[in-house]
Formats: structure tokens, C-alpha cells, sequence
């Protein structure tokens, strides 16, 4: 995890996800997944920029099985914003632009 990001499990994904006042990027990803690693720094900038306006949380998928398979999560990396506790958009691969990816966030701060 970068200074920014924070992991989540499927133990405190409920609370700190769906609990959150804040909008909610998630980042499915693992260790073995060379896309993950290309987006990482990406999504480390996002969580900076956005830190007073939204959360951000990485899961990783083989240490967490539960929520990955409850959200359909099929391919790695899949980033999930949620706001009010429900999905509000998907992004799959790891070919998103830092401003994109800071753009699909901040619609719902």
C-alpha cells in the first residue's frame, strides 16, 4: 500500500466501504498481476489528490475471496466506486489516465 491507500478485507469492507459518507474507490487487484502494478501509481495519485474528499482501498483478490465474488469481479484490476453503500461506476483493465480515473471520482464528492 502506498502512503495514501489502505487495505481493505472482506471483515471491514461493509463498515469502511459501504459505511463511508465519502465516495469509495476500490481497487481489486494481487501481487501476481502485472496490470496491477502498472495502475498502482495511478491510483496512489488519485488517493493523494482527492485524500480530504474521498477514500481510497486496495483488495487484494486471493486474500479475499467473499467480496470479489459478490461484486463479480472477474478480471484484475477492477476498480469499483461506491457512495451511499452502492456501486456507482466500474473500471476494468489498467489503462486509465490519473485524470480519468480523478474525473470519475470526483462526480460524486
Amino acid at each position: 500500500m502506498g502512503d495514501f491507500t489502505k487495505a481493505i478485507t472482506d471483515s471491514n469492507f461493509q463498515a469502511d466501504v459501504l459505511g463511508s459518507d465519502k465516495p469509495v474507490l476500490v481497487d481489486f487487484w494481487a501481487e501476481w498481476c502485472g496490470p496491477c502494478r502498472v495502475i498502482a501509481p495511478t491510483v496512489e495519485a488519485v488517493a493523494e489528490q482527492l485524500a480530504d474528499k474521498a477514500v481510497v482501498y486496495k483488495m487484494n483478490v486471493d486474500e479475499n475471496m467473499s467480496v470479489p465474488q459478490q461484486y463479480g469481479i472477474r478480471g484484475i484490476p477492477t476498480l469499483i466506486l461506491f457512495k451511499g453503500g452502492q456501486e456507482q461506476e466500474r473500471y476494468v483493465g489498467g489503462n486509465i489516465s490519473r485524470e480519468k480515473l480523478a474525473e470519475m471520482v470526483e462526480k460524486y464528492t
